[in-house]
């Protein structure tokens, strides 16, 4: 989905990045804003891969098969009903974004990018998360930027939560 070509606004918004990005935060904040459905990616992941997180051990892309088949038939139930969503997941390579967004041109990719050492200092702020710290480097390490053919907006979370979800807004033309 092309913002330069005249592109309409998409149905369905991915927020994507390593954890500790943002992504449930600007997610939240826009599906309140835009009255739509809101679903994390976490909300997806089968019980055995959680338990694998929880461990600190990282998952394979066996274990994100289902993972992300299950976010995808979420974003196509929306896309076949006409309605809209948001949907957080990390996201991190290229392989997993062609399973959830692919040719789907209704369908916006969000990446929020900033440093390791910003990123890691509010992974160690978090509480409550299955993702320990010590996995920040493994998602660094996988992140695999989304390149031009991807189309991504690219948002630097060093923005405050309301200027993100305002460039959002704007830069999607939901609003």
């Amino acid at each position: 989905m092309s913002r330069a070509n005249g592109a309409g606004a998409p149905a369905v918004v991915v927020v994507m990045g390593v954890a500790s990005s943002g992504k449930t935060s600007l997610g939240e904040r826009l599906a309140e804003k835009l009255g739509w459905p809101f679903r994390d990616a976490d909300s997806f992941h089968p019980p055995a891969n959680v338990a694998k997180m929880s461990g600190g051990i990282p998952l394979t892309d066996e274990d994100r098969k289902p993972w992300l088949a299950a976010i995808a038939a979420w974003i196509d139930e929306l896309r076949t009903t006409g309605g809209h969503g948001i949907v957080t997941c990390s996201a991190l390579r290229k392989a997993y974004r062609d399973v959830i967004v692919g040719k789907r041109p209704d369908v916006a990719l969000v990446y929020l990018k900033g440093s390791r050492e910003l990123i890691g200092e509010r992974m160690a702020a978090r509480q409550h998360h299955f993702m320990p710290p010590s996995l920040l480097d493994s998602q660094f390490a996988t992140l695999e930027e989304p390149g031009a053919d991807e189309n991504p907006l690219v948002v630097q979370i060093e923005a405050s939560k309301e200027a993100l979800v305002e460039q959002v807004v704007r830069e999607l033309r939901l609003g």
